[in-house]
C-alpha cells in the first residue's frame, strides 16, 4: 500500500511542462540550460540522449536526477531503465523499441514512474495502462524538429485517453503559440525539446520555458480518475 502511495502521488505530480533535454555532450551548457528550463516554471524533465557514451550518460543523467530533487521536480530517463535506476531518477519513459514495460517494472519497482510512448493509438495506451503505466505520451501533434518523419497524432485522442485514469502528455512540434491547444484538449503535461532547449543563452531558455508553463496558468478543471 505504501509504495501504491508514493506511485500515485507522483503521478499527480506530472503536470504543466515537461522539459526534454537534447542530445550534448556539453555536460556543463547542459546543466545550466535544466537550470534556467526550472527556473522557468518546468515541473518534470526528460533525460534524453541517444548519442552519448554510456558513462556520459550516467554522469549527466545523475546530476540532472540531484538538482531535480532539490527542486522537488520529477526526473524520467528516456528508454534505459537500467539508467534510470542508476542515477536515481523517477522513473522511466519507454518506446515501441525499448523493451517491455513489464520488465522495467521489475527492474524500477512499484514506487518509480513508467510513462509510455503511445503514438497516435488509443488501443495502445489502454493496454500500457493494463500493464501498469503510470502515464501515456501521445504524439506528435505539430510537425516536430527532432522526429521529423513522425505520424500525426489527432487531439482527440488526449480527452479520450483521460478515461484511462493516468496522466495524459502531449508531444511533437509544441512551443508557446501551440501549447495552450493541447491544454484545452485534454493534456496534462507537454513534452518540449526544442522550443526549450533550443536557445544558447540559459536566459533565453527560462523565457521560453516560463512561455510554455503559462499555458496551464488557468487551464480549466479536468476531470480524471487517478
Amino acid at each position: 500500500m505504501q509504495a501504491h502511495n508514493a506511485a500515485r502521488s507522483s503521478r499527480l505530480r506530472l503536470q504543466g511542462l515537461y522539459a526534454v533535454t537534447p542530445d550534448t555532450p556539453e555536460t556543463g551548457v547542459l546543466m545550466a540550460k535544466v537550470a534556467a528550463a526550472l527556473a522557468g516554471g518546468a515541473l518534470a524533465i526528460q533525460y534524453r540522449n541517444k548519442t552519448g557514451s554510456p558513462a556520459l550518460k550516467r554522469d549527466q543523467a545523475q546530476r540532472i536526477a540531484r538538482l531535480c530533487a532539490q527542486r522537488a521536480v520529477l526526473m524520467i530517463v528516456n528508454d534505459d531503465p537500467e539508467l534510470a535506476a542508476a542515477a536515481g531518477a523517477d522513473g522511466v519513459h519507454i518506446g515501441r523499441d525499448d523493451g517491455g514495460l513489464v520488465s522495467a517494472r521489475a527492474l524500477l519497482g512499484e514506487t518509480r514512474l513508467i510513462g509510455v510512448s503511445c503514438y497516435g493509438d488509443i488501443a495502445r495506451a489502454r493496454h500500457a495502462v493494463e500493464q501498469g503505466a503510470d502515464y501515456v505520451a501521445f504524439g506528435s501533434f505539430f510537425p516536430s524538429r527532432v522526429k521529423r518523419d513522425a505520424a500525426h497524432a489527432d487531439k482527440s485522442l488526449l480527452m479520450q485517453a483521460r478515461t484511462l485514469g493516468v496522466p495524459v502528455v502531449a508531444i511533437g512540434g509544441i512551443d508557446a503559440g501551440n501549447a495552450r491547444t493541447l491544454v484545452d484538449a485534454g493534456a496534462d503535461a507537454v513534452a518540449v525539446i526544442t522550443d526549450v532547449f533550443g536557445h544558447d543563452e540559459p536566459a533565453a531558455v527560462m523565457r521560453a520555458a516560463a512561455a510554455i508553463a503559462a499555458s496551464f496558468l488557468t487551464k480549466p478543471p479536468q476531470e480524471r480518475r487517478v
